[in-house]
């Protein structure tokens, strides 16, 4: 991992760009002042004592540059009020980065179905979606490596993101991830079904019912096919873009309890 700028916000959190390989990412860590307010909300820890967790945000696949300013949110949100670390990557296809054989082609034919009004079928599901996880799972997972490598990084792990496959796959094999917030809003492939029952951490899950592009019963089926003891699900009325502003705080609530020992 190499380091290619750092600024400091006006909030006091620090964002750091940087390189995975030739995988572009970015890096949010809370100023001192947070890290007071996280010990401050657990009585027992101390600032000097109190860990920082490590949330990784995954972004649709529009590219950094696209949606920049709602991951810098959610990070910078997750920063000052409960003193989390938050990390994202450039998925592949995605940003300029090169995509797999096929891509283009796979998505210019999910665009002709959507327009026409027909069903997407499972074929093509697996063809937009099967690939990406493929290839993005190991990157997350050495992105992993180098963060909990790095000096006031210390863990335990979060995932959140809106490739819900890709969460899926992340939480079945990667034990450093002790809870995941998933958002039901992309096509499910019928393997992520058989993954979904190896997943055993707590979930907290959110579902725009009016979805105007996806399937709401695949994503009410995958929900049910989570294996984990703990799985929460949040149905919202409206479409895709439409998730509630109060679900911010739910979902760094979900997170605060099973990556730290906030009290109530």
């Amino acid at each position: 991992m190499r380091f290619t700028s750092e600024r400091l916000l006006d909030d006091g959190v620090a964002e750091r760009e940087f390189t995975l390989g030739d995988i572009p990412g970015f890096l949010w860590t809370p100023g001192p002042e947070s890290t007071d307010t996280a010990a401050a909300s657990a009585p027992t820890a101390s600032a000097s004592t109190v860990s920082t967790p490590l949330i990784l945000i995954s972004p649709p696949p529009l590219g950094l540059g696209t949606v920049y300013p709602r991951i810098a949110g959610r990070a910078r949100y997750y920063a000052t009020r409960y003193g989390f670390a938050s990390a994202t990557l450039e998925l592949p296809g995605s940003g300029g980065r090169p995509g797999w054989e096929g891509a283009q082609e796979t998505r210019a034919e999910l665009r002709r179905v959507l327009r026409a009004g027909e069903p997407v079928g499972a074929e093509l599901v697996d063809a937009l979606v099967l690939p990406l996880v493929e290839r993005t799972a190991p990157e997350w997972r050495a992105a992993l490596d180098a963060l909990l490598a790095l000096p006031g990084v210390d863990g335990p792990v979060g995932y959140e993101g809106g490739v819900i496959s890709l969460g899926v796959r992340l939480a079945a094999v990667e034990p450093r991830i002790r809870a995941a917030g998933l958002f039901a809003g992309s096509f499910v492939p019928a393997a992520s079904f058989e993954e979904a029952r190896r997943v055993t951490v707590p979930l907290h899950v959110l579902l725009q019912w009016d979805d105007e592009d996806n399937d709401r019963q695949a994503a009410l089926d995958l929900f049910d096919a989570f294996g984990s003891q703990e799985k929460t699900l949040h149905a919202n009325m409206g479409g895709h873009t439409g998730v509630p502003a109060f679900e911010l705080e739910s979902g760094a609530r979900f997170f605060a309890r099973h990556l730290r020992d906030v009290r109530e």
